[in-house]
């Protein structure tokens, strides 16, 4: 089956291409000014970037791998501060290029490094685990991480390209790829109900990066982002629909100190949301329930009762959503229709965490 290739729209359009055995597009995402890529990889995934080596290799390019650590390790500014070095010591000019090969960490920090490189250099983002394809990989977001929250340092820095091989999923742990399912999840729940059934239909195939749905749920996942930001890349309207379960999600991350999977938080943040929304009177119990079964029958959890609750309330209040003092949560005015609920009254959240927490 050939790539598909989903435009990404905006000042700098883009095109997101999925399929299986697609690395020999990489060279043309980078395209043809640049004379060295860098290709920045974790430490422990050497093999996944092989592919992307030789492709670019293949192509004439002087290539420079850059390993870094493993997972959110990765995202700090000693990191990014050693890259830039590399890329210094390299004679890294405004036509050569950052590929960053990995999971939403790896092209994240990638991201950044590109952002940030002389102004501003061209980016490819290769995701390798499924949270990455649909998310972190696609909509110009950078970052890294400080000590006082996730992603509170960066820029917004669209890609080239991203190219999504859906066959480096299948040495993906599961317990990674059910994380990834909850922003596939989120798509279905804030624009894309079709998503919700197909997972419904089969959660055990949905489950797994070889189930008869996981191309189509990936593009329409894909698709989903890539409608958002191409009208909205720095989060000023209708983007921050996408931070759906993400308040919560960000708080509980913090507390654990970023041990939690990505996925697990957001899954407990949304049936939090649903649950802020129910009581508000935005939505009806059933389909908070839908929360609760459709992100179970994946393996997702749908409750937390790990870090006390005035210290998730305290994170919260410096997540990137805030807007000053005044909380901001996405919730549903009904399936399918995002709406932002701000400064809920203090009595509303800890009703909402009660209910989702029990």
């Amino acid at each position: 089956m050939s790539a598909a290739r989903i435009r990404v729209g905006g000042a700098d359009p883009y095109d997101v291409v999925v399929g299986r055995g697609v690395f020999a597009e990489l060279p043309a995402l980078v395209g043809e000014r640049a004379e060295q890529v860098a290709v920045v990889h974790p430490q422990g995934l050497g093999e996944l970037a092989r592919p992307a080596l030789t492709a670019l290799g293949a192509a004439g390019y002087n290539v420079h791998p850059l390993a870094v650590p493993d997972g959110e390790a990765a995202k700090t500014a000693e990191v990014a501060a050693g890259l830039w070095s590399r890329l210094g010591q390299a004679g890294f000019t405004r036509s050569d290029a950052v590929v960053g090969v990995g999971g939403g960490a790896a092209t994240d920090l990638a991201g950044f490094v590109a952002a940030t490189w002389l102004r501003g250099v061209r980016s490819v983002l290769v995701p390798t685990t499924l949270l990455g394809m649909v998310d972190a990989a696609v909509g110009g977001k950078t970052g890294v991480n400080t000590a006082e929250g996730k992603n509170l340092v960066g820029s917004f820095h669209p890609p080239s390209g991203v190219l999504c091989d859906l066959d480096t999923l299948a040495g993906l742990p599961a317990s990674d790829y059910i994380g990834g399912l909850a922003e596939v999840v989120k798509a279905g729940f804030i624009a894309d109900p079709a998503i919700l059934d197909l997972v419904e239909a089969d959660p055990e195939g949905a489950a797994r990066p070889d189930g008869r749905h996981t191309r189509e749920l990936i593009e329409r996942a894909v698709s989903v982002k890539a409608e958002v930001v191409s009208g909205d890349l720095r989060e000023s309207g209708r983007r921050e629909i996408l931070n759906y379960g993400h308040t919560l999600g960000h708080a509980v991350e913090r507390a654990e100190d970023y041990t939690f999977r990505h996925g697990y938080a957001v899954a407990v943040g949304m049936v939090f949301a649903a649950e802020l929304a129910r009581l508000d009177g935005r939505i009806d119990a059933a389909l908070v329930e839908r929360h609760r079964t459709t992100l179970a029958s994946v393996g997702l959890p749908t409750g937390y009762s790990g870090a006390p609750w005035p210290e998730l309330r305290r994170a919260m209040r410096v997540d990137k959503k805030a807007r000053g003092a005044t909380l901001r949560f996405i919730v549903l005015d009904a399936l399918a229709e995002p709406a932002v609920l701000a400064a809920p009254a203090p009595e509303l959240l800890d009703a909402a965490y009660a209910a989702m927490s029990t």
